[in-house]
């Protein structure tokens, strides 16, 4: 449970990473911000590249993904693993009390190649969720 403005939230360990209509990641120099519906919508985004050995590149919080998501398309340090199998990105629309923990129990975990600066620091405590494409075990 997450205590915020006198309410308590549940968090799910699985925060619903979206996925194309086709139920795939959106590759993300193909994404279309607006057209997904992104313009002033707050959330979590993970951004990776696929190929041979795949990996996290960059991870975050936003109050307008789509601003993020336009601004983060045209920096080099990012766009520079898009040779790397592909970029692909997914968000998932955490309450914003909750995003500086899960952004921070994210990097923590994941030990993005691309670091961000506004990666919460050692006052907050991270939020444990499941990373984009891991699935719960049912044992």
């Amino acid at each position: 449970m997450i205590e915020g403005a006198g309410a308590k939230r549940d968090l799910r360990p699985d925060p619903q990473w979206a996925k194309s209509p086709a139920g795939n990641f959106h590759r993300f120099v193909h994404l279309d911000p607006e057209k997904c519906g992104l313009s002033g919508v707050s959330g979590v985004y993970v951004i990776w590249h696929g190929g041979v050995l795949p990996g996290w590149v960059y991870l975050g919080k936003s109050h307008n993904l789509a601003r993020t998501f336009h601004l983060l398309a045209d920096d080099q340090d990012i766009m520079s693993y898009e040779v790397n199998g592909g970029l692909f990105v997914t968000w998932a629309l955490v309450v914003g009390e909750c995003q500086d923990g899960v952004v921070k129990h994210l990097n923590e975990v994941m030990k993005p190649k691309v670091g961000n600066r506004e990666v919460p620091g050692d006052d907050v405590v991270p939020i444990p969720v499941l990373a984009p494409g891991t699935k719960i075990d049912a044992a």
